[in-house]
This record gives C-alpha cells, structure tokens and sequence, in this order.
C-alpha cells in the first residue's frame, strides 16, 4: 500500500517536476524585465500642450512607457542628454544608435554597457526597430532605480509618498512638447495574511480527498474536485490575458500573439485544469491521478510564480491589485488542494485494493 502510495505521488511530483524543466527557458524569456509586482506606482498625466492624437500611457505596472503617434508626423522622445532618442511617426519607430538612452533603456535596471557609438553630441544615426506608430520603453525618468527606498518612505513606510513629479521631453517638428507624470510610494500589503488564508483554504480543498472513504461520498468529491479545476482554470486563462493586456497588447490579435509567444505555458496550464476538471466530472479511469498532476501545475504555473503580488502594492494586470492577490491565491488553494486531494484519493484506492498474493 505505502509503496504503491508512494510511486503514484512520486509519479505526480516527477510529471510536475518535468513542466517545469521544460517551459523554464521560454517562461523565462518572456517578460523577463517586466515586474511581477512592485510598491511604486508610476502615472502619466499626459501630453504638454496636447497633441490630438497623441497619446501615452503606462504599462507592465509602471516599467514601461507607451506613446501612440497618429498625429501624421513624426515625434522624437528626447534621451537623457538632451539627444534625440526615439523617432515615433507614420513610417515606423526608430532609435538612434548614438543615443545613450537606446542601450540603458533596454533593461529596467539601466544597466546595459553602452558601445563606442554611443555618443549623444553625435548627429542621430536612426535605425527601424518597429512597424506601426507606438513606441514603448523603459524611462528612467518614470522609475525609482535605487536599491533602497527614499528617506521620506523609510522614515514612515506605511504611509503613502510622493517620490517625485517627473517629466520626459518630446520634440515636435521644432516645437518642444513633454509626458508629464508622477511618482509614488504605496505600502505594501501584509503578505503574511494572504499566505495564511491561502493555506487554510487549501488545506479545506484538500480535505475532500478524505471522501474517497464511499463509493457515493468519494463520487461527490471528484465531481467538486472538477468544478474547482474548470473554475480555477478558467481564470488562470485570464490571468495572462491581463497581463499581456497590462502589457500594452492591442486587440484579441496583440493579445493571442502574446500569450502565444511568451505566456504559453500560463495558457496551457489554464487550459489544463479546464480540461483535468471536465475528466474529474466524467469520472474518467485515472482521474484521481489527472487530477493531481493538473492541481500541481496549476499551483506551480498559475499561482507560485505570481505570488509576488502577495507583499507588492502594484501588479500587473488591467484590475485591482487587491483582485490580483485574490486570484493568485485562488490558484494557489486550487492547484495545491487538487493535489493533495488526488493523492489523498489515490491513497484510499490502494488502500481498498485487492492485494495480489505473492508467490
């Protein structure tokens, strides 16, 4: 009984254990330098004097501007030394290889070694980096770049500040123009409370593998096993439907690509539990087993590596924060309570299992 126990957890923690290994590098690779969360809120007050038709926007909760140009001519965003950096307009996006805004706006950290070329008093050497009329970059201008908070925030971390106003200068033709904002401090949540709800709450999903004792019992759980799986699955789609959203994704076409592209594995393992959840209601041969494998996947995939949104003010999704950490830990109780459930279940079968004499 405990070897058979045994292997079938084994089982299940190997199967998950190998989704991991597998979807690491392109999980990594996508959104590697967008925030899962973060404590400074970043906001732009838009354009000065407007522009009709041009417009900005904050995205990846704050690590990123997004400037949109369909005013039918083109606009520069002016680096940090007053060089031309960016050249938004009706042939495309381009960049100026000379400007040292182009190699340090490539990271949120600004950290990127910058070339011999790299000259801002050097003529504008523009090169095409995107199709369309929106650009979209890190600014260090909007950001808080130190590794420690301002001395304002230490002094009283509970309460909210005001870091700084900034502005970033466009150029128009000859006319000057600037993307004013502001930048703020907001404290953080108690990440310990929604760790403690997460726990009671899986632990109460994991009870219902302890119904496998009745044949009728045991059916009842698998059936609200698999309405938690189609419904926890179904918003851990969602969840990176908002974050590509959050990303500045531009209709269901900027979205597909999105996810398709570097949210797959957040997509698949949504689609998963939707699909381990309807195999739990059909009562399948194996579903206790199914059941586990998804559950873990859908705690690893869905709710641990979003977890970051349980200690930072702001996440990066198109909804509230406090909606993100709700979700995130519905995820974490779902997946994680699957799992205990169907090893749980998985247990109770050896347990009635006929033994095979042995000869």
């Amino acid at each position: 009984m405990i070897r058979t126990l045994c292997g079938r957890a084994g089982l299940v923690a190997a199967a998950a254990g190998l989704v991991t290994l597998v979807s690491a590098a392109p999980a990594a690779a996508h959104g590697a330098d967008a925030p899962d969360g973060t404590d400074y809120r970043t906001r732009t007050n838009g354009v000065a004097p407007a522009r009709p038709g041009l417009e900005v926007r904050v995205i990846e909760a704050g690590a990123r501007l997004e400037l949109t140009n369909d005013t039918g001519r083109a606009i520069e965003v002016i680096g940090y030394s007053g060089e031309p950096y960016l050249r938004v307009g009706p042939d495309g996006v381009f960049e100026n290889s000379h400007s040292p805004a182009t190699y340090l706006n490539r990271t949120i950290a600004g950290d990127t070694a910058l070339p011999a070329e790299a000259d801002p008093a050097a003529a504008p050497s523009w090169r095409r980096i995107a199709d369309g009329t929106t650009a979209r970059w890190h600014d260090q201008r909007a950001l808080w770049q130190e590794a420690t908070p301002p001395d304002a925030v230490r002094a009283a971390p509970d309460r909210e500040h005001r870091v700084r106003n900034w502005t970033i200068p466009l150029r128009d033709g000859t006319n000057p123009v600037v993307i004013g904002g502001t930048l703020d401090w907001v404290p953080p949540p108690d990440a310990y409370t929604w760790w403690a709800v997460t726990i009671v709450g899986l632990l109460a999903v994991g009870a219902l593998g302890l119904a496998a004792a009745g044949s009728a019992a045991g059916g009842r759980a698998l059936s609200a096993l698999g309405v938690l799986l189609v419904a926890g699955g179904t918003l851990a789609v969602g969840y990176p439907v908002g974050r590509e959203i959050d990303a500045g994704a531009q209709g269901v076409g900027g979205v597909l690509v999105g996810l398709l592209s570097g949210q797959i594995w957040s997509l698949l393992t949504g689609l998963g539990a939707i699909a381990a959840g309807w195999y739990a209601l059909r009562r399948r041969p194996a579903a206790d087993f199914v059941v586990a494998l998804a559950g873990a996947c859908l705690a690893l995939f869905a709710g641990a590596s979003n977890a970051a949104v349980f200690a930072r003010s702001i996440a990066p999704v198109p909804w509230s924060p406090t909606a993100a950490r709700v979700l995130v830990a519905l995820f974490l109780i779902t997946g994680t309570g699957a799992t205990v459930a169907g090893i749980l279940r998985l247990h109770a079968a050896s347990r009635t299992a006929t033994p095979v004499p042995t000869p």
